[in-house]
Formats: structure tokens, sequence, C-alpha cells
């Protein structure tokens, strides 16, 4: 069971359950609730659950193939930005702190008191966005039309481009990877990552079991982000290469439709162990495997199970993906 490829291992049971690796902990999103474990400073695991509330369920179309996918990203955006902030509150800086012991309130927080977090979440969940897509969009058609002179044809500098995006993204995925204080997040991802194995497969979710399963897995995250870098490249081929106006109007509009499409093309891969499946999502488990996930140690593993076990559903179907 020690195999590292994600179709080595015959899944019995595939959930919907996925997760996000934060400081010192897991978050956890099942199809009902969200958990969120954090080792404290002190050892202890503090462990968080709040009820999903996904506007896919209030309004049926926005659950529709391709509509989804933009949802879903900007809802995992959502959450996974709390999840992150809410983690850091245990690891505050002595000097944040009052002389009581209690953190001090930051300008953001005097301002809008109670609202403070939601505030900080909506600004760094905008950021995000706009950082994907002028860093990983924006910015690789900048470069590639300089090489308008010598390259005439429309679908080659479209293509030159998606390379050139999709080698910014492998640069700043292993960069960051090489930073000692996100090794240890990755960490965390590699136990997300094993705790889901183990419980697809149906075994008793202990640290010894998990630990015997493989640390990448093709729904990842990172997965999905390569997905998108390279069904940009086909997209964007059908626009040409018109003005530089209607070039970066055209890559922010359809970013929402790239990443719907990129999203149906994943969840495909998630429920097939065909060859052509493997192939699709060889690339991102590559990147797993040398910059994103990371070995976990039993402490790790144990915050994952922990997260896990708070969102498996009753009903064995509930979560099936």
């Amino acid at each position: 069971m020690s195999k590292t490829m994600n179709d080595q291992i015959e899944v019995k049971h595939k959930t919907s359950i996925g997760g996000q690796a934060i400081i010192e902990g897991v978050m956890m999103r099942g199809p009902d609730k969200i958990a969120i474990a954090v080792r404290k400073p002190d050892n202890e695991i503090e462990l968080k659950v709040n009820p999903v509330r996904s506007v896919a369920k209030k309004y049926k179309i926005l659950g529709l193939p391709f509509v989804r996918g933009m949802v879903g990203l900007i809802e995992a955006l959502k959450i996974g930005t709390g999840a992150l902030l809410y983690s850091a509150e245990f690891f505050e800086d002595e000097q944040t702190m009052d002389k009581d012991g209690n953190p001090k309130k930051t300008i953001t927080q005097k301002m809008f008191k109670d609202k403070a977090q939601d505030v900080e979440m909506a600004l760094a969940v905008l950021l995000s966005i706009t950082l994907t897509i002028g860093i990983f969009m924006v910015l690789p058609n900048i470069i590639t039309n300089f090489l308008k002179g010598s390259v005439q044809n429309t679908i080659g500098l479209n293509l030159i481009e998606g390379i050139i995006r999709i080698s910014i993204f492998l640069l700043y995925v292993v960069w960051v990877s090489k930073l000692d204080d996100v090794k240890r997040v990755f960490q965390y991802h590699g136990a997300e990552h094993k705790s889901i194995h183990c419980y697809e497969n149906e075994m008793e979710l202990t640290v010894e079991n998990v630990k015997r399963f493989p640390i990448l897995h093709a729904r990842c995250g990172t997965s999905f982000l390569f997905m998108v870098m390279a069904v940009s490249i086909v997209v964007l081929s059908f626009f040409g290469w018109p003005n530089p106006v209607m070039r970066v109007l055209t890559r922010i509009l359809m970013f929402p439709v790239i990443a719907g499409i990129s999203y149906e093309i994943n969840r495909f891969i998630g429920r097939s162990n065909s060859r052509l499946c493997y192939a699709l999502s060889y690339p991102g488990l590559m990147i797993q495997k040398y910059a994103t996930v990371k070995e976990p140690d039993d402490s790790q593993i144990e915050v994952a199970i922990k997260s896990l076990l708070a969102v498996i559903p009753e009903d064995k179907e509930a979560d099936r993906w």
C-alpha cells in the first residue's frame, strides 16, 4: 500500500469530501458540514464544525454542469481563506497581544467591529482572484505579445502564451514549496490526502491505517489549477489575437468558462480509473509529488483524521462523488 500514484489503489467508495491544509491544521468539507482541526501551541487539537451553506443548493441553476465549477471555485476560496484566517488566530505574535493576553484589535477590527473578519475574508478572496487572473492570465499574454513580430500564427501565439502561463505556475509552486513555513502546510496537505484515501478504501481511520496510503490524489486543488492552465490554451485559441484591450478583456471574461470546463474534466477524472483519466491527471500528480504535497508525521495525520471524522455523513451515499 506504499505506492505513490493515485490510480494504483482500488477505491471502494469515491467520496466528494475534500479538504485544504491550513496553518498547523486541516479543513475538511463534506456534503453538510465544514470542519477545521488545528493543532494549538499547547499540542491540543481544536475542532470547529459549521454547516455548509452553498448557494448552489439554494439556486439550482448554479449547480448545473459548467456553472458549478466557477461557483465552487469562489466558495472554495471563501471557505479556505476563512479557515486559514481562523488557524492563524492560534499563532498570533506576542506583539499583537495586549497586557491582559488578548489579541489587540487591528484598525480594520476597530472600524468594522464584528464584521471585520467578513470584510478581511472578502478582500482576501477578491485579491486572490485578481492576482490569479493578473499573474496567470494577463501577464503571460503581455509577455507573448513581444513575440508577435516573429510568430504570425494566432494558434502559435496562444500556444506560446499557454506554455508561459504553465511555466509561471510551475516556478511559483516550486518556489513556495521551498519556504520552511509552507513545508509544514504541505505536510498537512499530505495528511489530508492520506486520510481521504483511507476513508475511500473503507478502512478504519486510524493513524496506522492512514500512514499506509499515498500522499497524492487526483482530485487535489493543485491538479485543478494545472487543468485550468491547460484548458485556457484551447479555449483562448478560439479568440485569435485581437488588440491588447480585447485580449485582456477576453481572458478576464473567459476565466469563469475555463474554470467551469476544468472542473468538469477533474470531476470526470475523479470518477474513473481509466488510462485516459490517468494520463490527464498525471501532470497534476507530478506537481503534487515534487512541490505541493509532503509526507506528514503521525501528529499531523491525527489532525486530518479528526477533521475528516467530523464531516462524514451518516448516509454513506450522501458524499458519493
